[in-house]
């Protein structure tokens, strides 16, 4: 996944349960209310930069499973399919 936080890259290289699972961990510290105030504004900020990451590869799943509109013509890389549009119009 693309477009981590140049705060935290490392975050690019993580998948979406590893990245949801230290976000989780993270809220949980921060809930707590024992670490410093800067120690939690850069987990606060780590937590700001995994929760997009997490939102990115939701966003990408979406956007596999639905698909490209179904009204694009076929192509190389987008091959007709059996839910297109164009199957459904009278002919």
């Amino acid at each position: 996944m693309a477009d981590a936080s140049p705060t935290f890259p490392d975050i690019a290289d993580l998948g979406y349960e590893a990245a949801r699972d230290e976000l989780v961990t993270i809220v949980s510290q921060l809930e707590a209310g024992q670490a410093p105030l800067e120690d939690s504004m850069q987990l606060w900020r780590r937590g700001e930069a995994l929760a997009a990451h997490c939102a990115r590869w939701l966003d990408g799943a979406q956007a596999e499973i639905e698909g490209t509109p179904d009204t694009a013509p076929p192509t190389a890389d987008r091959p007709v399919h059996a839910d297109d549009k164009v199957f459904d119009e009278p002919h």
